[in-house]
C-alpha cells in the first residue's frame, strides 16, 4: 500500500497533458536522451523497430464525402433572399408557362358589356363573334372588357423575356468587349472610349429612337434596352481582369507561352462569375422595369401585346374610379423586380468568396 501510494503522489498535481505515459510515440522516454525505440506492439500494430511511429490523419474517401455541387446547392438554398427571389421567379415562369390552364381567355378578346367589372365578378362573356360563355374575372376587367388576370399573366411572358434576353445579349457582349480591353493593353484605350461614349446617351432616349427607327417588337426592344447596358458591364469585367492579371498564377500562365484565350477562358474569367451574376440580376431587373416604361409611354410593345406596361397604360385613365388595372400590374412588377435583385444578393452573398468569410 505504501509504495503504491508513494508512486501516485508525484502524478497526483499536474495537469492532463503532464500526467501522460512517459513514453512517447515510437517508445522514446520522455526527458531521456537516448532516442532507441521500445520494441513494437504485439499484433503488428506497432511501428518497426529503429522507426518512430507515425500519425495517419483519417482522409475520408471520394465515396463518403458529399460532391461540390451538393454543398453549393444547399448552401444556396439555406441563403433566405435566394429562396424567395427563386420562389417568386418560379412562380412566374410556371403562371406564364401554364396560362392557358390557369382560368383565362383570349387577352385580346373584348367585351363592352364586360367593362370595368371589380375583382371576383362572374359575368357572360361575349365575343365580338356572337360566342357567349360565363366567365369568372378574378382581378377584374379593363375598359374594353378584357380579362386582367388573362392579359397579366400573358403579359409575364413578354416582361420575362425582355428581362432574360436583355441580360444574356449584355453579359454576352460585354464579357467579349472587357476581356479584350482588361488583357490587351492596345485595345483599351479604344474600347473605354467606344463604352465612355455608350454610357453618356441616356438608355430610355436611346431606346425611344431605336424603337423609333425600326419598328416596335420584341427583339427591337430588346437591342435598344441591351445596348446601354453593355459598357457596364464591360467595364466590370475589365477591372477584374486588370486584378488578376497581375496574379502569379496568370504570370506563369504567360511565362510558359499559354495561348491568350486559354488564358482568358481558364485563369482569369472564372473568377468573375460572381460579379457577372449580380450585375446580370441588376440588368435583367432594370431591363423589366425599362420595358414597362417604354409601354407605358406608347412606344414599347404594340397595343394589341399584353404586356404589364400596356396594362397600366390603358387604365391609368380611369385610376381613380377603377384603380385594379394599375394597381395589381404594378404590383406584380414591382415583386418582380424585387424577386430578380434578391436573388442576385443571395447568390452573391453565398457565391463570392469575400462575402463568405465575412459570413463564416
Amino acid at each position: 500500500m505504501t509504495a503504491t501510494r508513494t508512486m501516485s503522489e508525484p502524478l497526483s498535481g499536474l495537469t492532463t497533458s503532464q500526467s501522460a505515459s512517459p513514453v512517447l510515440q515510437g517508445g522514446v522516454k520522455r526527458g531521456s536522451r537516448s532516442l532507441e525505440p521500445k520494441a513494437p506492439l504485439k499484433g503488428g500494430g506497432g511501428a518497426p523497430a529503429g522507426r518512430p511511429e507515425s500519425f495517419t490523419p483519417n482522409i475520408e474517401s471520394p465515396a463518403t464525402t458529399a460532391p461540390r455541387g451538393v454543398s453549393t446547392a444547399r448552401r444556396l438554398w439555406r441563403n433566405g433572399a435566394v429562396r424567395f427571389g427563386a420562389c417568386v421567379l418560379a412562380l412566374l415562369v410556371a403562371g406564364a408557362a401554364a396560362a392557358p390552364w390557369l382560368g383565362t381567355i383570349d387577352p385580346t378578346l373584348i367585351d363592352p358589356a364586360s367593362a370595368n367589372l371589380p375583382p371576383g365578378t362572374s359575368a357572360e362573356f361575349m365575343t365580338l363573334g356572337g360566342d357567349t360563355f360565363q366567365h369568372w374575372f378574378a382581378l377584374g376587367s379593363d375598359s374594353l372588357g378584357r380579362d386582367l388576370w388573362s392579359r397579366m399573366l400573358y403579359g409575364a411572358r413578354v416582361s420575362l423575356a425582355v428581362g432574360a434576353g436583355v441580360a444574356l445579349l449584355a453579359l454576352a457582349i460585354g464579357i467579349l468587349l472587357g476581356l479584350a480591353a482588361g488583357y490587351f493593353r492596345r485595345l483599351d484605350g479604344v474600347i473605354m472610349r467606344i463604352m465612355d461614349g455608350v454610357m453618356a446617351i441616356p438608355g430610355i432616349l436611346f431606346a425611344i429612337t431605336l424603337i423609333a427607327v425600326w419598328q416596335p417588337s420584341l427583339a427591337t426592344i430588346v437591342i435598344a434596352i441591351a445596348v446601354p447596358e453593355i459598357p457596364r458591364v464591360a467595364r466590370l469585367v475589365r477591372s477584374v481582369v486588370l486584378t488578376i492579371r497581375e496574379e502569379p498564377y496568370v504570370e506563369a500562365a504567360v511565362a510558359l507561352d499559354t495561348p491568350a484565350w486559354k488564358v482568358l477562358t481558364r485563369h482569369i474569367l472564372p473568377n468573375a462569375i460572381a460579379p457577372l451574376i449580380i450585375q446580370g440580376t441588376y440588368v435583367c431587373a432594370a431591363a423589366i422595369l425599362v420595358e414597362a416604361i417604354l409601354s407605358f409611354l406608347g412606344v414599347g410593345m404594340p397595343p394589341e401585346i399584353p404586356t404589364w406596361g400596356n396594362i397600366m397604360a390603358e387604365g391609368r385613365t380611369q385610376f381613380t374610379q377603377y384603380p385594379q388595372s394599375v394597381l395589381f400590374p404594378g404590383l406584380l412588377l414591382s415583386f418582380t423586380v424585387l424577386a430578380v435583385n434578391l436573388l442576385g444578393d443571395g447568390l452573391r452573398d453565398t457565391l463570392d468568396p469575400k462575402f463568405n468569410k465575412r459570413g463564416g
